[in-house]
This record gives structure tokens, sequence and C-alpha cells, in this order.
């Protein structure tokens, strides 16, 4: 681990990958470095697509929920019609 002083407050550090807009050169700003109004800011360098395609639910995933749900169904339907009947 490094120590800093505060005359070299990024000694050891990486440089960011991608370093902000040189306000002297970036259109749309005010003296204060703010966005005029009506301007958006510039856009953001560091956000990208996905980076791996993701994977879709397995095939049987879907048939297995609509399976389990199916017997609660049936389970408290049948249970209620046994109930109204005196079953139970």
């Amino acid at each position: 681990m490094t120590s800093s002083t505060p005359d070299e407050p990024n000694r050891g550090r990486e440089p960011d990958s991608t370093p902000g807009p040189d306000p002297d050169s970036t259109p749309a700003l005010d003296s204060g470095g703010g966005v005029l109004p009506g301007d958006t800011p510039p856009a953001e360098g560091g956000l990208s697509g996905l980076s791996h395609q993701e994977k879709g639910p397995t095939r049987w995933a879907p048939v297995v929920t609509l399976v389990a749900i199916a017997v609660v169904v049936l389970s408290v339907a049948g249970f209620v019609v046994g109930h109204l009947f005196g079953l139970f």
C-alpha cells in the first residue's frame, strides 16, 4: 500500500479509463461547469450493452411451475368440495 501526499493524490493508482470531458472544449457548458437550460449533458462513455449473452429459462421450468400451480389449485378445490359434502 502506498501513501499519498496532498501534492500527489493519484500516486500508485491507475488513471481513469474514461476521463471526463475537458470543460474548455465541451460545448453548451456555462462558466461554472453546469449545463445550460435546455441542453443535455454529454453521454456517458462507460456504459455498454451486455457483456455476455444471458441464458433464458430452461424448457422444463415453465412446465414444472404450471404443474405445481395445478396441483395446488386442484388440492384446494378438492378440499372445498369435500368440506361442502361433509367428507372432511
